[in-house]
């Protein structure tokens, strides 16, 4: 499907905050692609962002001056040897999924990564999605394996397959 609007990738901004945890809350009320059980507050949504948005990119998309989706990059793990090691995170509104608002959101979001110093990103997915699936190798990540029934929600074992980019 063709996008019908004018698409802008633009960085994170403090009004975004709000469309973010509520398309978030979406996923994980209603999906098994998001591992949380109860829905963020805009506060709580914040505060992580605030947290790490002076080391970790994160991006929104609006079409036609409408947000419509988000990408980011996070901590993937603690440890100091992982520092140039970020976990990506992308969302899409789901009346624009399969326009190029997430192809656009990875372009941009590889490209402030690696400006920022990383490496590595590295991108879980709940199995199956092949519209996930597409979209990562799409950008360049490539598959290095699956963790087998490694999350439980809605009284279902998931498998997450894992993606990696070396920048």
């Amino acid at each position: 499907m063709a996008m019908s609007g004018e698409l802008m990738i633009r960085a994170f901004e403090e009004r975004d905050v709000a469309p973010a945890c509520a398309l978030a809350n979406y996923y994980i009320e209603h999906t098994v692609i998001h591992f949380g059980f109860r829905p963020d507050s805009v506060e709580q949504w914040r505060a992580v962002w605030v947290e790490g948005r002076e080391r970790y990119p994160w991006i929104t998309a609006e079409v036609d001056g409408v947000f419509a989706g988000y990408a980011k990059c996070g901590v993937w793990r603690t440890r100091e040897a992982y520092a140039l090691t970020a976990e990506t995170g992308i969302y899409v509104e789901r009346r624009v999924q399969g326009t190029g608002v997430g192809r656009a959101l990875y372009a941009e979001l590889v490209s402030r990564a690696r400006a920022a110093g990383f490496h590595l990103l590295v991108a879980g997915v709940t199995m199956p999605n092949e519209a996930s699936v597409r979209l990562h190798e799409g950008a360049g990540f490539t598959s290095v394996g699956t963790f087998s029934e490694c999350g439980r929600k809605f009284d279902q074992w998931l498998d997450v397959g894992w993606w990696q980019m070396k920048l």
